[in-house]
């Protein structure tokens, strides 16, 4: 039929729509695609972008707090709080990092001089609220409390040699395992008041310098060196070869008070735990265990106040052996 002819020549395929020739690099940008996939937390529409944002959002807004209000901090462990033993730190000149005042606080002489002071030896003075200095000291403060760099504790043969090249009778402290800030606190104020050269602890099992123990020794802490020994009974061995008696105090002495004899000699008193009073081993190193006598009815005294009540016994023989000499 006339309608279902092919032209000759066709090959019997249809003819190709579309133009017949190139279009000039008109779709070239159709054929390059989109570049590699955008992380999920860039696509907007993504869950983990919402994400990261929330995350900013937290992290600017805690960075602006503490720009806006650094004294809002928690509890400071390198800090001494109270008027008399932040006078005492800023007396002796200890390293300081920041003075907090109580916003309103009522000035007496104390505070007037650490000011003067914390001004002078160029330590920042911050004016905070109650409740942001509560915080930062952890306890009573008086309304002031002063942040220190962590103690530094002295050699125990250290603090020997200063005693003798000083041509001093060296009296030491040595604390065995006393666990209490409030004891330790408590024996350097009474080893300030009564002449002692230094307090010995051991390193491990018990109390170190802390803001307990600035607060309780009353500032003696920035007067009286604290030693630390590795080894207490090795440490002890080592004062008796440099010629000073140790002396344990303990209620179940070998001698009272009244009868000690060694007042004047070099010595180290040691006091033990509160519990288990002294250790075995320390017991063996002493020279003399001392007991104190008191009533039937008390059972024993407090470790410090046994401690207070030797070391004022021991300054007063030796006040007297002075005098005597000198006369």
């Amino acid at each position: 039929m006339a309608g279902n002819q092919q032209r000759p020549g066709g090959g019997g395929r249809p003819k190709k729509k579309g133009p017949s020739q190139g279009t000039g690099g008109h779709g070239r940008k159709r054929l390059e695609g989109k570049g590699p996939t955008p992380k999920a937390e860039d696509r907007v529409y993504h869950a983990a972008h919402r994400r990261k944002q929330a995350a900013d959002r937290l992290v600017a807004k805690q960075q602006q707090q503490q720009r806006r209000a650094p004294e809002r901090r928690d509890r400071v462990e390198g800090v001494v709080t109270g008027r008399n033993s932040v006078l005492e730190a800023l007396r002796a000149e200890l390293p300081a990092t920041t003075l907090f005042v109580a916003s309103g606080l009522d000035s007496d002489e104390r505070v007037a001089e650490c000011l003067e002071l914390a001004g002078a030896g160029g330590v920042p003075i911050r004016q905070v609220g109650r409740p942001d200095l509560d915080r930062i000291a952890g306890g009573v403060h008086q309304g002031i409390a002063l942040e220190v760099p962590p103690y530094e504790y002295a050699d125990p043969g250290d603090l020997l040699d200063e005693s003798l090249r000083a041509g001093r009778t060296p009296l030491f402290i040595a604390l065995d395992s006393v666990t209490d800030p409030h004891n330790l606190g408590a024996a350097m104020r009474s080893g300030a008041a009564f002449g002692a050269d230094g307090v010995i602890v051991p390193a491990r099992r018990s109390a170190g310098v802390n803001p307990t123990v600035w607060k309780v020794s009353a500032g003696a802490a920035a007067r009286l060196p604290v030693a630390r020994a590795t080894n207490l009974v090795r440490t002890l061995q080592d004062f008796k070869r440099a010629g000073c008696f140790v002396v344990g105090l303990d209620a179940g002495g070998d001698t009272t008070l009244p009868e000690f004899h060694l007042a004047e000699e070099p010595l180290v008193l040691v006091l033990g735990s509160e519990g288990a009073g002294l250790g075995r081993l320390v017991r063996e190193t002493c020279d003399l265990v001392v007991s104190i006598p008191i009533a039937a009815r008390m059972e024993s005294l407090n470790a410090s106040v046994a401690m207070g009540i030797t070391l004022y016994d021991v300054a007063r023989r030796r006040e007297r052996a002075a005098g005597g000499q000198a006369g």
